[in-house]
């Protein structure tokens, strides 16, 4: 998932990083260029994943494109001081085969910012686990398609390797999407979507307000510490329904007269 994209030659190199390693499903959150796949110079750059680029799916923000994700990777080499703790990409795609073989309604996204200015605190907190391409400290610098061709690599070397101890590989990785995994459980416990936890986060928010522990006009960190520990907990679809509920008796009791 590329988020915020300016130049549609990087579009195309990185839909030709994603080809070379088996990876077919592209989408663009907010790019500069909303018609950047047929852009000339992408499908120059593409160098014949001319059909990644024309499946490529487009969307208004990042939020949309993660609805129905359960487990959204930032890839960033920036750490943030309310996000989730930074792993390399090998053990970042460990996580994903994990959760792909959890259940088969799972879904993995890995999140790439813009050229310039990578992803912002706001797009690094909407996920759950940040990837990081080790470097030299003084210089950590990739362009946008060879950070898609480490962790896209990542994922086809992972995909390769036999079930073993450390469970089923995933049949094939997504880099920005979505990815399938081997004999996935059905009956197993499934892991909540991005929309419902945004749906619980802006429930609680409002109920917090509600019973006066969140000032809306001096929030502070209050919701930001949440989000992270939202985001550790990776919540299941009960645990969701649960806390609404909660969120929902809040709000009956607070505007109830006594």
């Amino acid at each position: 998932m590329l988020v915020g994209t300016s130049h549609p030659g990087n579009v195309g190199a990185a839909a030709r990083a994603m080809r070379a390693m088996g990876l077919r499903r592209l989408v663009l959150a907010s790019p500069r260029d909303p018609d950047v796949c047929s852009h000339p110079e992408a499908i120059a750059r593409a160098s014949r994943a001319d059909d990644v680029l024309a499946a490529a799916r487009v969307v208004p923000s990042l939020s949309q494109a993660l609805a129905d994700s359960t487990l959204a990777i930032a890839v960033s080499a920036e750490t943030r001081e309310f996000g989730p703790p930074a792993r390399d990409p090998q053990a970042c795609v460990r996580v994903a085969r994990d959760e792909l073989a959890a259940h088969p309604s799972h879904r993995v996204s890995f999140v790439f910012g813009a050229e310039r200015t990578g992803l912002s605190i706001d797009e690094v907190g909407l996920c759950q686990a940040l990837c990081t391409i080790p470097g030299e400290d003084d210089y950590q610098s990739l362009n946008l398609a060879q950070a898609v061709q480490v962790v896209a690599w990542c994922l086809r070397a992972q995909a390769a390797e036999p079930p073993g101890a450390e469970g089923q590989s995933a049949r094939r990785g997504d880099a920005v999407s979505e990815s399938e995994a081997l004999a996935p459980d059905a009956s197993a416990p499934r892991h909540a979507t991005q929309a419902q936890i945004e749906a619980l986060f802006e429930h609680l928010e409002r109920a917090l307000v509600d019973i006066g522990f969140l000032d809306p006009r001096h929030p502070k960190k209050l919701m930001p510490r949440l989000r992270r520990l939202f985001s550790r907990a990776r919540l299941e679809d009960e645990e969701v329904a649960i806390l609404r509920g909660v969120c929902t008796r809040i709000e009956k009791h607070t505007r109830t007269p006594r």
